[in-house]
């Protein structure tokens, strides 16, 4: 189903904002996600509050720490009923691999469905001058990305965060089961704000995305089911079109 496909950014800072948000656009996403600024200001219950509720729960809190420590963290975090959590790949190997067996064990000790774990790679925000003369790192953006997310399939996780543009590349490397989830989209026409490296909704899912995220397109749309409804639309029409 393509409202499977969409994930809906609750980018605010308040239970208030965040349910009015979800009861508005019921029914027009599987899947909600949760980052830094509303899980800060409620904690893991607005976690349960919006799974109770049926939808999915992508948390996007980008742990990046010693193995020790985001394994602990994790464990924590499948005891809120997220369907979907997240690593920063730049923690290497090792924590990857202790986010992802944690996870598994915790969900298996309560008996939960284990969430997906998957690994951000170069955030959607940055272009090519800011990852190499500000970040320090050498090459093209997208070997990065390719040889981060390698790195996560081999720590054992079930795919990457990654920018639209790199898509193709890393469904290719990583093969047909590996979750890419993209952010960074963006309908023809709408402001970029803050994204750089961006694509339509229906270019990613005709590119192999498994899921995109969406945020201020739909959020901050003076009709918001009618801006979720379009974009359902195109991605039913790229799901047909990719399935031919």
């Amino acid at each position: 189903m393509s409202k499977d496909k969409l994930i809906i950014a609750l980018d605010v800072n308040s239970r208030a904002e965040a349910m009015s948000l979800l009861k508005e656009l019921a029914g027009m996403s599987g899947f909600f996600k949760v980052g830094m600024e509303l899980f800060y200001s409620e904690g893991a219950g607005i976690v349960r509050e919006i799974a109770a509720t049926g939808a999915g729960v992508f948390l996007d809190l980008k742990l990046h720490d010693i193995p020790n420590t985001v394994g602990r963290a994790a464990r924590v975090l499948v005891r809120s009923g997220a369907s979907i959590i997240n690593v920063h790949a730049a923690g290497g190997g090792a924590m990857m691999r202790a986010a992802g067996e944690a996870a598994r064990e915790e969900a298996g000790r309560l008996g939960l469905p284990a969430p997906a774990v998957v690994a951000v790679t170069v955030l959607t925000s940055i272009d090519r001058d800011s990852f190499n003369r500000e970040m320090g790192y050498t090459g093209a953006i997208e070997d990065r990305v390719r040889s981060w997310a390698l790195l996560a399939r081999e720590s054992g996780l079930d795919g990457v965060v990654c920018s639209p543009r790199e898509i193709e590349m890393v469904r290719m490397a990583c093969g047909p089961d590996f979750q890419i989830i993209t952010p960074g989209i963006r309908p023809a026409g709408s402001d970029l704000n803050d994204q750089r490296r961006v694509m339509t909704p229906g270019g990613a899912i005709k590119a192999g995305a498994s899921r995109i995220v969406v945020g201020r397109p739909i959020t901050a749309a003076p009709d918001r089911r009618a801006a979720a409804a379009a974009i359902l639309a195109e991605l039913s029409a790229s799901s047909c079109h990719c399935e031919e």
